[in-house]
């Protein structure tokens, strides 16, 4: 068993409801939580949230809580706790503190409800689920509260490291919306299908068309789902269904032809038709096919692979729950039986003003998850070098501009800067190594096994800097026999009961996960909290450590509460209403769920339904959804979402208008909470908006502003900062095209891009 890298921290933690995940994962790290509570709890949910924590009866408020806090390094909190968590840091201003609520301790939603159909409507999540036609599809699940839980941690978690390191403590109002919008899908972060390949401005206000990306087919014993994306892919595809010559020409080669066939899906939908799944995923593997079963999320758990991995296990009282959300040099970070811990010994050191500014990151991070990972880093303080190639560039350089930068690229690589470099090469890998020396934490995301092929593995580079951090993400892991499987996104949502269970109740083929960015965002995030918990035990030990993140548990680790209760993943409604409800205008909706009796009976009040009194309980009202959906749908036909969801608010129902993402940048809540900032890139004529902090406080600097590179940008600037290599030096490297300095080329497309007046492409804003 490794040292867990939080052992020695304390934790006092007061949180009621989903957030109390965000304790849960100090636990999982190492770290004694002491859990504060005015009654128990039961539930599924709650089972999940305080695994592994040391669960007290009483609030803050009691001597047993004034005794932990004194021991304490983090106090989390929410409202209901009665904290003075103010009060507390003028006494120890070491001390580090964190409010939790739905929406921020003030500001014009301060007084709201949430839910996470809420969370969803007001993060322009719910705006973009479902089918073209038809009504918003509520996500399954809980995943909004679920992403935003890592945003917290990854917070408290840079300001320990700080505090640990001889500066002082913060406090953070952490507000469930503000994580939900930076961790799920965020339509202004880097994204690949959160905008549906358009322009933010120009986007259709219904839902995306069915069956239009990563398509999902029937076959003898179930679905497969495919993602033909690469040439390579297709020509494999082509080369299984035996070279049909109807699908022989050259212009298959491109996504945008294969597309816009009539003929094509149909006729792979009748070759996989009467073979089984496992048959299918093995063939296709074999010619290079992305390919996966749709399963449930029991078949997941029950596989050999989640086996293999421990992805699953079992509590002193016999519930089953998934093991953790990721691996600390090897080891699986899940519940573990309380102990006391020794405490975190003190740590001589400078005083930072950002947390992580001594810190210098190696970034090998591709697309989504590659490129959050590194840089939340860099938005606290890191020198973070992303290392490119001009052989293999990054997916995410695939751009409507020549010169590969976007404002999905401008937003995912903030604070970094771009190196470009032949790592075939011998020359190349040796200079690397060189840098590896220097750094102190290297993110990669590829297929497990490549680091190891091009002789930067683990063990290389831990042989060369025993003390650097190494942080590693994959679709299914690098273990089991899964872990060689092409890992995108669609792929592992398929394998593990999402796309299932992401569907409207009366047609089970109307999947509907295909245009969302799940798990990317939020596993970037936990990759970023296993850098972050691996460079505070470093602190103590003076040795790094590898983290590393598979998707597909971060999926199942979302779903726990379904595990734990034995049902598929998502569930069915337990009260109503809990739904999106027609509003007055064009595709306009409001959300309003009811979570309780006293939920009902506001609502009933509310919207002048009295016979409604009668349904006074859930399994009432969820017989009864016709009639209730009938007098909401009258209720609302002649009002306004933003003035049904006030209404509502106003009497204590969690309801909320369903926002587009073109809104969020001057929807009030955003605006007065700062939430946005926007970026004028040199490179782009459109607005980059990216979110201005990482969790809202005072106490830390905000995200600098230095603007993603073009490939290559300061090639020349990072080597002679890094390795002292002088400008002759530096040249020899040009010459033999080891160091890949910003082609001409691409420059000369960024200022012929920046001198045109071309359309807008991208926000729908200029600068």
């Amino acid at each position: 068993m490794s040292d867990r890298p939080l052992s020695g921290i304390r934790v006092v933690e007061s949180v009621q409801g989903p957030l109390a995940m965000i304790g849960r994962y100090l636990a999982d790290l190492g770290a004694v939580v002491d859990r504060f509570a005015s009654e128990p709890d039961a539930s599924a949910e709650a089972v999940v949230a305080n695994a592994g924590k040391r669960v007290h009866t009483g609030n803050l408020g009691s001597p047993e809580a004034a005794t932990a806090i004194e021991r304490a390094q983090i106090v989390v909190a929410d409202r209901a706790s009665g904290a003075d968590l103010a009060a507390l840091r003028r006494a120890r201003p070491g001390l580090i503190t964190m409010t939790v609520s739905d929406f921020g301790e003030d500001g014009p939603l301060a007084e709201w409800r949430a839910t996470g159909p809420v969370l969803h409507a007001l993060s322009a999540v719910l705006s973009r689920s479902g089918i073209r036609g038809r009504e918003p599809l509520l996500p399954p699940g809980d995943l909004a509260y679920q992403c935003a839980a890592p945003q917290a941690v990854f917070a408290l978690l840079g300001a320990l490291y700080r505090a640990l390191s001889g500066g002082k403590g913060a406090h953070f109002d952490f507000a469930a919306l503000d994580g939900a919008v930076q961790g799920l899908d965020p339509g202004f972060g880097i994204n690949g299908s959160a905008t549906m390949g358009k322009p933010v401005g120009l986007l259709l206000r219904d839902r995306p068309r069915a069956g239009f990306q990563y398509p999902i087919m029937r076959c003898a014993d179930g679905y497969v789902r495919i993602c033909l994306l690469a040439k390579r892919q297709w020509r494999g595809m082509f080369r299984w269904m035996g070279e049909p010559a109807q699908f022989a020409s050259p212009d298959f080669d491109r996504t945008s032809h294969r597309y816009a066939s009539a003929d094509l899906l149909p006729h792979i939908a009748g070759f996989f038709a009467d073979r089984l799944r496992a048959d299918l995923e093995r063939e296709g593997q074999d010619y290079g096919v992305p390919i996966a079963s749709v399963l449930t999320l029991g078949e997941f758990l029950d596989s050999d692979h989640a086996a293999v991995r421990e992805a699953v296990t079992t509590l002193a009282d016999g519930t089953r729950l998934p093991n953790g959300f990721l691996t600390i040099d090897g080891d699986r970070m899940g519940p573990l039986p309380i102990a006391e811990g020794a405490e975190f010994p003190a740590v001589a050191g400078a005083a930072l003003l950002a947390p992580f500014g001594d810190l210098k990151v190696l970034d090998l991070g591709v697309i989504v998850v590659g490129a959050e990972g590194a840089r939340l880093l860099g938005d606290l303080g890191a020198d973070v070098i992303k290392i490119e190639s001009q052989a293999f560039p990054d997916g995410s350089r695939q751009s409507y501009l020549e010169h590969g930068m976007s404002v999905s690229f401008a937003a995912g690589h903030r604070n970094k800067r771009s190196l470009g470099i032949d790592l075939r090469s011998t020359e190349g890998r040796a200079l690397f190594l060189d840098m590896v020396r220097q750094a102190d934490v290297v993110c990669s995301n590829f297929k497990p096994g490549t680091m190891e092929k091009l002789g930067l593995g683990e063990a290389d580079l831990r042989a060369i800097n025993p003390r650097i951090v190494l942080s590693e993400s994959s679709a299914f892991g690098d273990t089991g026999p899964w872990s060689g499987r092409m890992g995108y996104g669609p792929l592992v949502r398929a394998s593990t009961g999402l796309t299932l269970a992401w569907r409207y109740p009366d047609d089970p083929l109307s999947f509907s996960d295909s245009i969302t960015v799940y798990p990317d965002h939020v596993a970037g995030r936990i990759c970023a909290i296993g850098v972050a918990a691996l460079l505070i035990r470093r602190l103590r030990t003076g040795l790094g450590g590898v983290a590393k993140v598979a998707q597909s548990e971060v999926m199942i680790g979302h779903f726990a509460a379904d595990v734990v209760r034995g049902t598929p993943a998502g569930g069915a409604a337990t009260d109503w209403p809990w739904a999106a409800y027609r509003a007055a205008g064009d595709d306009e909706w409001c959300v309003i769920t009811v979570e309780s009796d006293a939920d009902w009976a506001r609502l009933c009040e509310t919207i002048g339904y009295g016979e409604g009194l009668a349904f006074d309980s859930a399994a009432k009202r969820l017989a009864a959804r016709r009639e209730i959906d009938t007098a909401i749908d009258a209720w609302l036909a002649g009002r306004s979402r933003h003035a049904a969801a006030e209404t509502l608010q106003a009497a204590g129902i969690a309801a909320a208008p369903m926002l587009r993402l073109s809104e969020l940048p001057d929807f009030p809540y955003y605006v007065e909470r700062g939430f946005y900032r926007i970026e004028d890139h040199p490179w782009l004529q459109e607005d980059v908006f990216g979110d201005a902090y990482v969790v809202k406080t005072a106490d830390l600097p905000a995200p600098t502003l230095r603007p993603a590179p073009l490939s290559g940008e300061q090639s020349e600037e990072v080597i002679a900062d890094w390795l002292g290599i002088d400008a002759a030096g530096i040249g020899t490297l040009k010459d033999k095209a080891i160091l890949e300095p910003l082609a001409e080329l691409t420059r000369q497309q960024a200022e012929a891009h920046m001198a045109s007046d071309e359309p807008v492409t991208a926000t729908g804003r200029w600068k």
